[in-house]
């Protein structure tokens, strides 16, 4: 694997990012009831009080740790990118070429959408709700897609040089759309069709690489 792809392997949210509070056990609590609900009913929905009696903490605990509201829907998307990061991390490692590392991608999204995505992508879900680049969390789920479509692009990079950026913009359709899709639930297998899909653009983007040497 190059330097630059084992970068991706280390998970975490990038730097310079927002602000990030050191967990507690009762932030924790907070923070994993607040993520249920948060995901389950949508940010606007849940309010300080429902959050903090589902985490058995009280109000002045929420506030003493984070702060505001706004603070926890931060903490909430970042923790879910840090998760599905290191979620991912393997899958990268135990991949040995570019084209695999590209497909393993696919194949781990299949596996997180599972267990963590029946209502789709948190991060689409939590853009329908937060457009405001003034607002602390659109940092985090416009930085979450960024660092995507940056992984794609550097692995179309090895296997394309030429033809990098297109194809790592073309892989991230291909795997947003899957992810809108398997969460709408609108045909069964959408993240394996999109795998498919992806490695037949591989394939074909390496052979007219090595036509056009």
């Amino acid at each position: 694997m190059s330097e630059r792809g084992s970068e991706y392997e280390k998970g975490g949210a990038a730097a310079g990012g927002p602000r990030r509070v050191a967990m507690t056990p009762g932030a924790r609590r907070a923070l994993d009831a607040a993520g249920r609900l948060f995901y389950e009913r949508g940010i606007h929905a849940v309010g300080v009080d429902l959050i903090a009696a589902e985490a058995g903490v009280t109000k002045k605990t929420l506030y003493d740790r984070f702060g505001s509201k706004e603070q926890i829907v931060v903490e909430y998307l970042a923790d879910r990118d840090e998760r599905w990061r290191a979620f991912l991390a393997p899958y990268l490692s135990d991949a040995g070429t570019a084209r695999a590392r590209v497909l393993a991608v696919f194949d781990a999204s299949r596996d997180w959408a599972e267990v963590h995505l029946a209502k789709g992508c948190s991060m689409v879900n939590a853009h329908a709700e937060i457009s405001d680049p003034a607002h602390p969390a659109y940092q985090v789920i416009t930085g979450q897609k960024a660092w995507m479509l940056a992984l794609f692009t550097d692995l179309a990079r090895e296997l394309a040089p030429r033809g990098a950026q297109r194809l790592g913009r073309t892989l991230m359709l291909l795997h947003e759309g899957a992810l809108v899709a398997h969460g709408l639930h609108v045909f069964p297998g959408a993240v394996e069709q999109a795998r498919a899909d992806a490695d037949a653009l591989l394939r074909t983007a390496v052979a007219r690489g090595s036509a056009d040497r």
